[in-house]
């Protein structure tokens, strides 16, 4: 579905008062338990739930665009058009009381990524970009990426057992850790895949390698990169979907460069 510039700009403008409106709730529950486990060690709290159910309702009822959150699933990600939500990307962060945590909310329109917002509201930044560019922190226009190198740059890398198997191994992933050292020794896990894409997306990082799969940590981070001049794929180099397995955001030059480091670990189910 085709949406004017016009159009996305308004649909913007509305998701950005959601998430501002949502934003003194997402920081007075810092610190906030545990309310629903998940697979291994992984959990939502009481503000996940308590900030998807009220972004969710208000979305729909300003946008008339369904939304598919983290917690409750909701509008197919296939509609034609569908908002995507992570209440609490980092949750784990969240809970702890660190601040690097985030509201993240992507619009896809056939699958493509055409708005970003990331709100990462205990640091004051908030991150938007409509496809084409530019992206905005807190209103001002960011430049665009310039390429660069690793070896200049600070990377991100998502956080992972040793033991795990699934898609992409444990021993794998730290086998592509391993050859990003070589080139790279600014590696950083901030435990919060939209928190790293988005400061890929502001030049922060020069990268990101994201191990998972979700849409919901993918989305606004995605149209975030590319409004940017930034590339984003999977780990095998397809560009990224919505059904993306991983994804490996990085500037130009940059991105080369950590592909070619991941295709020179090789299979990972070679590391199974």
């Amino acid at each position: 579905m085709s949406l004017d510039d016009n159009q996305l700009a308004e649909l913007l403008s509305t998701a950005a008062g959601v998430l501002d409106a949502a934003s003194a709730q997402f920081v007075d529950g810092h610190r906030a338990d545990s309310a629903v486990e998940k697979k291994g060690n992984d959990f939502a709290t009481e503000v996940d739930l308590a900030i998807e159910r009220r972004v969710v309702a208000e979305l729909t009822r300003l946008t008339g665009i369904g939304v598919h959150g983290e917690e409750f699933g909701g509008e197919s990600i296939d509609a034609e058009l569908v908002w995507v939500l992570d209440p609490v990307d980092g949750t784990f962060n969240y809970a702890a009381g660190s601040p690097m945590a985030a509201i993240l909310l992507g619009l896809l329109a056939d699958g493509e990524p055409v708005l970003g917002l990331t709100w990462l509201p205990f640091m004051s930044q908030r991150y938007t970009a409509i496809a084409g560019g530019p992206v905005r922190c807190n209103d001002d226009a960011l430049d665009r990426l310039e390429p660069t190198t690793i070896g200049e740059s600070i990377v991100g890398v998502g956080t992972f057992n040793i033991e795990s198997r699934g898609r992409y191994p444990g021993p794998y992933r730290v086998k592509v850790l391993e050859g990003l050292s070589t080139k790279c020794s600014r590696m950083r896990m901030h435990g919060a895949t939209g928190v790293d894409l988005a400061y890929v997306a502001a030049g922060i990082l020069g990268g990101a390698i994201s191990f998972g799969h979700h849409v919901w940590d993918h989305a606004a981070g995605v149209a975030l990169v590319r409004a940017a001049g930034g590339i984003v794929t999977d780990l095998a180099g397809d560009p990224w979907t919505s059904s993306s397995p991983s994804a490996l955001a990085a500037a130009p030059g940059a991105h080369e460069e950590i592909l070619q480091i991941v295709r020179d670990v090789g299979d990972p189910k070679d590391f199974l």
